[in-house]
């Protein structure tokens, strides 16, 4: 996933996993792509207006960080695309994803409606990542494996049949509600995937479970002798 998207290749996003990461408070960029007269009847709680006729002409408005996660939804997904196509042509961004079934499939879901102005200009400022841990003191669990830590795999099982840390254990993110009794609660639970994204979901529901635990934010490739390199971005 990494690789297509520094390739500037398309990626949707469903609208439950936004709502996950607005309800979790995870850094996003929400672009309401519609016009700005019906967006103000209703739109996604902190999305940015820039209507999809402006975006060629938007440059300035989007952060310099390019890595900055971004989600753009429109009336429909067809929409939002058009509008990725356009921002894929200024080259850089690689963290942009559009809402699949836009806006209608956003109030169809139960998501939260703010009515009202809305901000014109991203203002970025990634806040950090509670319960993340450094790479360096994930790379020293790893090497050493103190009998205190229990190091998660939250990737799907087609990825971890691949290659896994060694001593690690492999529970997919959507699995864990059901799996709980799989993980040791005496132990300080180190989750990882293959980018981030899923291990800080899965940090949530194990914390809220009542786990001591910290997730890796930072792609994390593994070969099939468990041999791994790590780059943050």
């Amino acid at each position: 996933m990494p690789a297509w998207r520094k390739a500037g290749k398309l990626t949707i996003e469903c609208v439950q996993c936004l709502i996950e990461r607005v309800k979790l408070d995870i850094p996003t960029i929400i672009v309401d792509l519609r016009s700005p007269q019906e967006a103000k009847k209703g739109h996604i709680p902190g999305a940015v207006s820039i209507p999809i006729t402006e975006i060629s002409t938007a440059y300035e408005k989007f952060p310099k960080d390019k890595k900055a996660p971004i989600v753009l939804y429109s009336h429909d997904t067809k929409s939002a695309i058009q509008a990725f196509e356009i921002i894929s042509v200024w080259g850089g961004f690689t963290n942009i994803t559009v809402l699949e079934g836009g806006f209608p499939e956003w109030v169809k879901i139960g998501g939260k409606i703010a009515t009202g102005d809305m901000p014109t200009r991203i203002v970025w400022e990634p806040k950090p990542r509670p319960g993340e841990i450094s790479v360096e003191e994930f790379k020293a669990i790893v090497e050493k494996r103190p009998p205190d830590k229990f190091i998660l795999d939250v990737r799907d099982t087609e990825e971890a049949e691949n290659g896994m840390l060694i001593g690690a254990k492999n529970i997919p993110t959507q699995d864990i509600p059901k799996m709980l009794a799989q993980i040791p609660k005496d132990k300080e639970i180190i989750v990882h995937c293959l980018t981030g994204v899923r291990a800080e979901l899965a940090y949530h529901t194990l914390k809220d479970a009542g786990y001591k635990t910290r997730f890796l934010n930072a792609i994390i490739k593994i070969d099939p002798t468990g041999r791994y390199e790590i780059t943050k971005e």
